[in-house]
């Protein structure tokens, strides 16, 4: 399958030979990979395989101890409060909500960088200020609805299931409009019914941007990466053993012995057909 044209607004992250050290403990080694405009990049392995630091590094979390990163063929030095400035926005693995906010607040606090009003402006509160809040909580509120937890929008999120905090989360990254997205293990501690309804989001996301939004999803459901992702690429021990389309990752009998097992649910398996 040859992939669709490149929107000229997409964004295109690409690693080269990336490498992580902690001491004597290596957890990335020779990693390269590639998420382009408007493609769902998966990326899997078996606990400990380094996706966790992959993802970190990508957020600027961990600087690379070798290799190097670009965006749009350019040097990318990533630093996490930086990223939605050049279009890029990321869910955590543990939520990440701030604890004295509310949803709505929650969510409008990711668009942040979208406000078109100065400081000086929002300081002494003028009309221009004003509008800017009033649109951004309209945009969080239809975000919220989209999503199904739009009654929970004056809710402090402690109060909430787990499920609906993943969605808050997901609405807060959204809310800036990304052309890059990263989520980082969307599916955890969710059961079978949520995970089929983020899947079926998931698949909406490069439309967002008209075609340009990317997404690069680090997960270990695979019965989500197998339906929603176009590429797959698999790591063990730090190093990439596998990458292609969900279909050549499945048959691949090296990453049927390192993470996928004899086991796999069949469903999962057709799920990428």
């Amino acid at each position: 399958m040859s992939p669709p044209p490149t929107p000229v607004d997409g964004i295109d992250l690409a690693l080269y030979g990336v490498g992580v050290r902690f001491g004597g403990l290596v957890a990335l080694d020779d990693v390269s990979l590639r998420v382009p405009p408007g493609r769902i990049v998966g990326v899997i392995g078996p606990n400990g395989a380094g996706k966790t630091t992959l993802f970190n590094v990508v957020c600027g979390f961990v600087p690379p101890t070798s290799g190097s990163l670009t965006l749009d063929g350019r040097p990318f030095r990533p630093r996490p409060h930086r990223l939605t400035r050049l279009g890029i926005a990321r869910t955590l693995q543990g939520v990440g909500l701030f604890p004295g906010l509310t949803v709505l607040e929650n969510v409008v606090a990711g668009a942040s960088h979208a406000a078109r009003a100065g400081f000086a402006t929002a300081l002494f509160g003028l009309p221009r200020s004003d509008r800017d809040e009033r649109r951004l909580r309209r945009e969080a509120l239809d975000l919220l609805a989209e999503l199904g937890v739009a009654a929970h929008a004056g809710a402090a999120p402690a109060t909430l299931p787990y499920a609906v905090r993943k969605r808050v989360a997901l609405a807060r990254a959204l809310i800036a409009r990304p052309r890059l997205l990263l989520l980082d293990e969307p599916a955890g501690g969710l059961g079978a019914d949520d995970v089929a309804e983020l899947a079926e989001l998931v698949r909406t996301l490069p439309e967002r941007a008209g075609g340009a939004c990317s997404v690069m999803l680090v997960e270990h459901h695979m019965d989500l990466v197998m339906s929603v992702c176009q590429e797959l690429v698999v790591l063990d021990f730090g190093r990439v053993i596998a990458a292609g389309t969900p279909d050549e990752v499945r048959d691949d009998p090296v990453v049927t012995e390192a993470y996928l097992g004899a086991d796999v649910p069949a469903e999962a398996a057709g799920a990428g057909s």
